[in-house]
């Protein structure tokens, strides 16, 4: 008669064993899951880490830069040059594009020796969102100067300032064109659309 009581205290003690086992695996924290390989941070490498040199890219300076710049827009102070504005018609998007990402975009670097900050945003075209990259001049009081504006090949590369400097030459503001030849590469063998009738 004894044994089914003494089997009956086994289990409550075997729960009771459980329920503190489960316990503590629950208070000890998890560890956090390892990063894929894709998403780790790569290092820099030596030349980009030069390129960047002089470039401030710190939240604190970004936020204040953001901060000045739609002031500077709110209150009208601001000034688009002819550079910016050829690109726009060069390239396809308006010159309230350019505003837009004034206000909406985000400061990405700031260019401490030029004066200068970089606005990355996007604008839509035909139902398509493509970045805008802005580059912007402060000056005296506020007022800002829209140097120019692009749609850049890697919208997520931060530029130096010796690819800023090639991009911005004052001497030369006329925006050049490129038109593709009728026909295929030579030594391309693909068929293309344009093919001349032989």
């Amino acid at each position: 008669m004894r044994r089914p009581a003494k089997t009956g205290t086994d289990l409550l003690a075997l729960r009771a064993q459980l329920a503190r086992a489960e316990k503590e695996a629950r208070r000890a924290p998890t560890p956090p899951p390892a990063k894929p390989e894709h998403l780790r941070a790569k290092p820099v490498k030596p030349q980009r880490e030069a390129d960047l040199a002089g470039i401030d890219t710190t939240d604190h300076t970004l936020t204040r830069a953001h901060a000045r710049l739609r002031d500077a827009v709110y209150d009208g102070n601001y000034h688009l040059c002819p550079h910016a504005i050829g690109h726009a018609r060069a390239e396809g998007f308006l010159e309230q594009d350019i505003v837009h990402v004034l206000v909406a975009g985000r400061v990405r670097a700031v260019y401490p020796e030029d004066r200068r900050w970089l606005v990355c945003g996007s604008f839509e075209s035909h139902g398509v969102a493509l970045p805008l990259h802005v580059v912007v001049e402060h000056g005296q009081g506020g007022h800002l100067d829209v140097v120019t504006a692009f749609v850049p090949k890697h919208p997520h590369h931060i530029m130096s300032r010796a690819r800023l400097a090639v991009m911005l030459r004052y001497d030369d503001e006329r925006i050049r064109t490129r038109t593709a030849p009728v026909g295929n590469k030579p030594g391309n063998r693909s068929k293309g659309k344009w093919k001349k009738g032989g």
